[in-house]
Protein backbone atom coordinates (compact mmCIF):
# COMPACT_ATOMS: atom_id res chain seq x y z
CA UNK A 1 0.00 0.00 0.00
CA UNK A 2 1.33 3.61 -0.85
CA UNK A 3 -0.03 6.72 0.50
CA UNK A 4 1.06 10.23 -0.31
CA UNK A 5 0.95 12.94 2.95
CA UNK A 6 1.94 16.33 3.49
CA UNK A 7 3.97 16.93 6.71
CA UNK A 8 2.65 18.69 9.46
CA UNK A 9 4.72 20.96 12.26
CA UNK A 10 5.51 17.57 13.84
CA UNK A 11 8.51 19.27 15.84
CA UNK A 12 5.78 21.57 18.30
CA UNK A 13 3.14 18.03 18.16
CA UNK A 14 5.99 15.36 19.31
CA UNK A 15 8.87 15.82 21.97
CA UNK A 16 11.40 13.77 19.29
CA UNK A 17 9.64 13.35 16.50
CA UNK A 18 11.85 11.32 14.98
CA UNK A 19 12.26 8.51 17.74
CA UNK A 20 8.62 8.35 18.02
CA UNK A 21 8.24 8.17 14.27
CA UNK A 22 10.68 5.01 14.14
CA UNK A 23 8.87 3.24 17.11
CA UNK A 24 6.05 3.65 15.94
CA UNK A 25 6.89 2.24 12.86
CA UNK A 26 8.59 -0.91 14.54
CA UNK A 27 5.17 -2.38 15.81
CA UNK A 28 4.15 -3.00 12.82
CA UNK A 29 5.48 -6.36 10.80
CA UNK A 30 5.10 -5.02 7.44
CA UNK A 31 8.41 -3.44 5.33
CA UNK A 32 7.71 0.40 5.74
CA UNK A 33 9.21 3.19 3.21
CA UNK A 34 9.03 6.60 3.34
CA UNK A 35 10.26 8.68 0.53
CA UNK A 36 10.70 12.44 -1.18
CA UNK A 37 12.78 13.35 -4.10
CA UNK A 38 14.22 9.59 -4.85
CA UNK A 39 15.39 9.11 -1.00
CA UNK A 40 14.13 6.14 0.17
CA UNK A 41 14.29 5.18 4.09
CA UNK A 42 13.47 2.55 6.14
CA UNK A 43 11.06 4.40 8.99
CA UNK A 44 12.21 1.84 11.31
CA UNK A 45 15.64 2.82 10.99
CA UNK A 46 16.24 6.07 13.39
CA UNK A 47 19.67 7.09 11.72
CA UNK A 48 18.24 6.59 7.84
CA UNK A 49 14.82 8.50 9.47
CA UNK A 50 17.44 11.48 11.27
CA UNK A 51 19.51 11.93 7.91
CA UNK A 52 15.85 12.09 6.12
CA UNK A 53 15.43 15.32 7.31
CA UNK A 54 11.48 15.72 7.62
CA UNK A 55 10.40 18.93 7.54
CA UNK A 56 6.50 20.57 8.20
CA UNK A 57 4.97 21.08 4.82
CA UNK A 58 7.54 18.39 2.78
CA UNK A 59 5.49 16.20 0.60
CA UNK A 60 6.61 12.58 1.64
CA UNK A 61 5.04 8.75 0.14
CA UNK A 62 4.61 6.19 2.34
CA UNK A 63 4.85 2.53 1.07
CA UNK A 64 4.64 -0.67 3.32
CA UNK A 65 4.76 -4.24 2.30
CA UNK A 66 2.91 -7.14 4.55
CA UNK A 67 -0.09 -8.65 6.40
CA UNK A 68 -0.93 -5.28 8.49
CA UNK A 69 0.44 -2.70 5.17
CA UNK A 70 -2.89 -1.04 5.67
CA UNK A 71 -2.44 -0.38 9.18
CA UNK A 72 0.84 0.96 8.81
CA UNK A 73 0.62 3.15 6.33
CA UNK A 74 -2.21 5.17 7.92
CA UNK A 75 -1.01 4.93 10.81
CA UNK A 76 2.09 7.02 10.18
CA UNK A 77 0.05 8.92 7.92
CA UNK A 78 -1.52 10.42 10.27
CA UNK A 79 1.37 10.94 12.73
CA UNK A 80 2.67 12.77 9.98
CA UNK A 81 -0.29 14.94 9.63
CA UNK A 82 -0.64 15.08 13.19
CA UNK A 83 -3.99 13.93 13.35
Amino acid sequence: MIAMVEVADINNAYGNPVAELVQTACRFDSHITVSNDGKYINAKSLMGMMAFGLKKGMQVEISADGADETQAVETIKNFLACK
